[in-house]
């Protein structure tokens, strides 16, 4: 759907403006498949989901500097959808806007970093891919500790630290393939990544509940 809507010229308001529409789309889904079926509820109501497609759309554009934008822009409005569905559903209290504020400075944060990350994958310096992939792969196996040892839902974090591995191996090979020098740093620095994620997500969640 990103590829889609991504202006193969890369043109900065068509590319701004198809992230900030999947943004919307996805804050959307994520309050409106609350209480559904668990799957879906867990693979949208997720930090690792909702920040893996930034990375997704970095790796569709060519611009370093407009993939960074587009992560931004695509976290801050992800938040904003969330929120408004929440509020149109009458679920918004109180401290509502505390939270909000809290996950969009987060986004605001996050989002060029992986971007950026998604950008050098495939484009950046061979130097910087290896730490690239690894930033990547890290959000899918930072979830998986927050959601085991921290919140004990072993069965979703089974199914988690098994994506992150996935995905830590695919990208090595990609770089692997691509004839990237070290490649193999991408499988070492992931889980150290990982739980570098693991414990800002923690610090950050611990805050808000």
């Amino acid at each position: 759907m990103t590829a889609l809507l991504l202006s193969r010229r890369d043109t900065p308001a068509p590319v701004l403006a198809a992230t900030a529409l999947f943004g919307l789309v996805l804050g959307w889904a994520t309050y409106a498949l609350h209480g559904t079926v668990p799957f879906l509820e867990r693979a949208t109501n997720s930090v690792s989901t909702w920040i893996i497609w930034t990375a997704v759309a970095g790796a569709l554009i060519r611009s370093r500097a407009l993939a960074a934008w587009s992560g931004a822009l695509m976290m801050v409005l992800t938040c904003a959808g969330y929120y408004t569905a929440s509020a149109q559903g009458g679920t918004f209290g109180a401290g509502g806007l505390g939270t909000a504020a809290v996950w969009t400075a987060a986004g605001l944060a996050g989002g060029p970093l992986l971007g950026w990350a998604g950008w050098a994958v495939r484009r950046g310096p061979m130097s910087a891919r290896p730490v690239a992939g690894a930033v990547v792969a890290m959000i899918l196996l930072g979830e998986g500790l927050w959601l085991g040892p921290t919140l004990h839902y072993w069965g979703e974090a089974t199914v988690f630290l098994a994506a992150g591995a996935l995905l830590t191996a695919f990208l090595t090979v990609f770089l692997a393939r691509a004839g990237v020098p070290r490649y193999w740093l991408c499988a070492v620095l992931a889980p150290v990544g990982g739980l570098l994620f693991h414990l800002a997500e923690k610090l950050v969640l611990a805050g808000l509940l």
